[in-house]
């Protein structure tokens, strides 16, 4: 039960985290081909790096546990939330942020108040992604300390030969794909919740 909430708490964590540093970003280069095509070209650099290998370049900088883990989960759930947000600002109609600018809005009111909202389905949706990526991520992170049902798996395959090795290797990871698709429903959830009927439509 420990390791299942540490999991979870982890990736909600990281997920927030990528989300307010992706949109940032997003909303920063948008109108740029350059600069969007130079975020999402990085974004996915820091993707291909093995989960072992970029935990290993963390550890002598964070140390071990919580801090590098963490920061492996939010680096690698930039991608999917950064390219949807830039996708999403982009297909707002010109339009309607020029009759937002007609009627005094200035360039951060337009974002918050008319685009964001609009693109907030695209960027709920790399959410969803980001989300239940890192999610499988996370068991990785027992190598370093981390929190989460890493722990249980690599506990049990560490004492394969032994009649509880393989069910608490399974039991971690059956446990790993409930929690991604409960977290799933929820931001399915919050989306209905948060997304006008206009924009759903």
């Amino acid at each position: 039960m420990t390791d299942s909430y540490l999991h979870v708490s982890a990736v909600v964590q990281a997920i927030a985290i990528a989300s307010v540093v992706a949109v940032l970003i997003g909303a920063l280069v948008h109108r740029s081909p350059l600069g969007s095509a130079a975020a999402t070209a990085t974004a996915s650099i820091i993707l291909t790096i093995p989960s072992f290998a970029l935990l290993g370049i963390l550890i002598p900088v964070l140390g071990l546990g919580v801090p590098p883990t963490i920061t492996a989960l939010v680096l690698y759930a930039l991608l999917p939330i950064l390219r949807n947000t830039i996708v999403g600002l982009s297909a707002v109609d010109p339009a309607v942020t020029d009759a937002a600018r007609g009627v005094g809005m200035n360039r951060l009111r337009v974002l918050t108040r008319i685009e964001l909202p609009l693109a907030w389905p695209a960027i709920l949706a790399g959410m969803r992604v980001s989300t239940q990526m890192i999610m499988g991520i996370l068991a990785i992170a027992a190598y370093a300390k981390g929190p989460g049902l890493g722990n249980l798996i690599f506990s049990g395959l560490a004492r394969l030969g032994t009649p509880t090795a393989v069910p608490q290797a399974l039991t971690g990871t059956v446990l790993i794909v409930v929690l991604a698709l409960l977290l799933d429903a929820l931001l399915v959830l919050t989306g209905r919740l948060t997304t006008s009927g206009g924009i759903r439509a």
